[in-house]
This record gives C-alpha cells, sequence and structure tokens, in this order.
C-alpha cells in the first residue's frame, strides 16, 4: 500500500524524489519505494527524514514503531491550571498550523482578550487555507444555563459567548467554520494539526484553574480519542449566526 502520508508530507515541505533523496543522503530509488510502501528506512534514516520533512517518523512509518509505546510518548507536558500554561504557547501553536486549527470550549474568551494577535493571526492562517472550526456553546441551549448555575454567575457564560463571537465576527473571512454546541463539556480541545491542549475541567472549578494536557500525536491512544470527540460534537452542532445569538 502506497504511503500516501508521507507523500503529502513531502508535498507540504515543497520536496520531490530527488531533493529528499538528496537530503536524507539516500538514492531517488530508495525514496520511490518508502513511497509505494515497498520498504521502510532504517531507523537512522527515519529520524533523519522525519526531521527533514517536520513531521513524527511515527506519523510516516506508524507500523514501524512500537504503538503501544506512543501512548505514552503523546503527552508533551502537563500543567495543574490552565492560567499556567506558557503564555507564548498558544500563539506558538497557532502560527505553526499548516492544515488544521479546531477549537472547542463554551466561550475561550481568554484567547482574545489575554492574546491580542490570537485574531488577526487565526484570521490570516484561515485566509491562507488553513481549515478554522470553531465550537462554542449554544446560548440557547441548555448547557450554558447549568454552567452558569454551577458557577452561580447569572448569566455570565452566555455573555462571554457573545463577545466572542462579536470578536469573530468582525475579523474571520468566510471560510472560518463556526458552530454552537450544547453538549456537556467535559473538556475544552484547542488544536493545532498534530498538537493539542486539553483543558480538563472539574465540577465547580472555573477552567482557569483546572489541568491541561498538551498532546503531539503519535498514532497513540490520547489524541485519536479528543478528536473522536470533537467530531461527534461539530456533527451535531449547529451553524452560528453570529449577529443574532444573543439578545441585547
Amino acid at each position: 500500500m502506497a504511503n500516501e502520508r508521507l507523500r503529502h508530507a513531502m508535498h507540504r515541505a515543497g520536496h520531490d524524489l530527488n531533493s529528499l533523496a538528496e537530503a536524507a543522503e539516500v538514492s531517488a530509488k530508495s525514496v520511490e519505494r518508502w513511497i509505494s510502501g515497498n520498504a521502510i528506512p532504517h531507523p537512522r534514516t527515519r529520524y533523519r527524514v522525519a526531521a527533514i520533512l517536520g513531521e513524527d517518523e511515527s506519523y510516516l512509518w506508524p507500523s514501524a514503531v512500537d504503538s503501544a509505546s506512543l501512548t505514552g510518548a503523546e503527552l508533551v507536558a502537563t500543567y495543574p491550571r490552565r492560567s499556567l500554561v506558557p503564555r507564548h504557547t498558544w500563539m506558538e501553536l497557532l502560527r505553526g498550523a499548516e492544515r488544521n486549527v479546531d477549537l472547542i470550549a463554551f466561550a475561550g474568551l481568554f484567547l482574545t482578550e489575554e492574546h491580542p494577535e490570537w485574531i488577526p493571526t487565526l484570521a490570516k492562517k484561515a485566509a491562507a487555507g488553513v481549515r478554522v472550526r470553531l465550537l462554542l456553546g449554544d446560548p440557547q441551549g441548555s448547557q450554558l444555563a447549568a454552567r452558569d448555575q454551577e458557577y452561580r454567575i447569572g448569566g455570565g457564560v452566555a455573555g462571554r459567548v457573545a463577545a466572542v463571537l462579536a470578536y469573530y465576527g468582525e475579523a474571520m473571512p468566510e471560510t472560518v467554520e463556526i458552530r454552537l454546541h450544547d453538549t456537556p463539556l467535559y473538556n475544552s480541545i484547542y488544536r493545532f494539526d498534530d498538537d493539542m491542549l486539553v483543558n480538563v475541567h472539574a465540577y465547580g472549578v472555573l477552567a482557569a484553574c483546572t489541568p491541561v494536557l498538551r498532546l503531539r500525536r503519535m498514532d497513540g491512544a490520547f489524541f485519536n480519542t479528543y478528536m473522536e470527540s470533537y467530531e461527534r460534537v461539530w456533527a451535531s452542532a449547529r451553524p452560528a449566526m453570529l449577529a443574532q445569538e444573543v439578545p441585547s
């Protein structure tokens, strides 16, 4: 079976058979065999090629790596509170995204208020062809009301969603997809290509005060589980009508 992951990674990195062969110090015939699926490079060469293409070797050749060891390897870092995630991390991950930016939260207002470059960078990414999907809490649904009652803030969550919708509505190109969900939010998920930050929620505790996992997809269990959850919510959510969601 052809190695489409390798083929696409080469295309994204601007390499053809000859240029990758030269960079990896192998023959073009060897690269051709890798793409056709008829051969897998030796470990040292796999590592070199993965570095050249900016991918994990386990992503390019998953059958060559022990999948059991990858599950733990996906966990890059943990933070006891979201507020302890290094401030630069959010923007670095966004700037590095080339294919997908996916977000699910009730509001995620901290991104737009604490990071002035978040909105223009996100808009620039979308204009460049990155698929941007934003899932925010539905002000007309039951889950935001339940979260308000949990936090005892009298409609404050819906107000935060309205503020975020206003931010995104003013600056986002039409290619940005925004949907509203009415599902229990066990985790807020922030995905940037093969990197992900997962804000793990706890009842009665503000999201900024709950733990965050930083994941890097390596064909293990963590990343795929959260993406499966994201896709389920995305499929059930409704398109946002930015100027009409929350009554004034």
